[in-house]
């Protein structure tokens, strides 16, 4: 058996919908790797964290949104999706109000919120979870 270290991350997948716009939340990263780059909130599990607690710790870590709940979407682990070591991301995703606003914190050096339409280059392979996420979510459905 091979001695090998698996990490394992939380990716938030936060939509809104505003004047009959689907926008995503993205945070533009602070730290290597892809610094500068933009991103899905999210971040390392902590030990002895459960991931439903650590993907809402990290969002709000990370763009001061306090959220209750996200439904988990799916786990996402192929080997090199990170080039520091191998990591297994579970991606969740959630609804907020228009008025909902985001700020940058901890190691997001920016927040914005982006047309679904209309997204940036993103860091590792977030553009497959965010398309995989659109395609398993009906995002005309959004209701609040």
């Amino acid at each position: 058996m091979r001695n090998s270290k698996i990490y394992v991350t939380v990716d938030a997948i936060i939509f809104k919908k505003t004047q009959n716009k689907i926008l995503l939340l993205l945070i533009q990263r602070k730290n290597p790797p892809f610094k500068n780059t933009w991103a899905l909130p999210g971040g390392f599990v902590d030990e002895n964290e459960d991931i439903d607690t650590a993907v809402l710790r990290e969002l709000f870590e990370e763009t001061q949104i306090n959220l209750k709940s996200l439904e988990q979407l799916k786990a996402f682990g192929k080997p090199f999706r990170d080039p520091r070591f191998h990591v297994v991301s579970v991606a969740y995703y959630g609804f907020v109000s228009e008025e909902v606003e985001a700020s940058a914190a901890d190691d997001a050096k920016a927040v914005a919120w982006f047309s679904i339409k209309e997204l940036p280059e993103l860091a590792f392979d977030h553009l497959e979870i965010i398309n995989f996420a659109l395609n398993k979510i009906d995002t005309n459905e959004i209701s609040y």
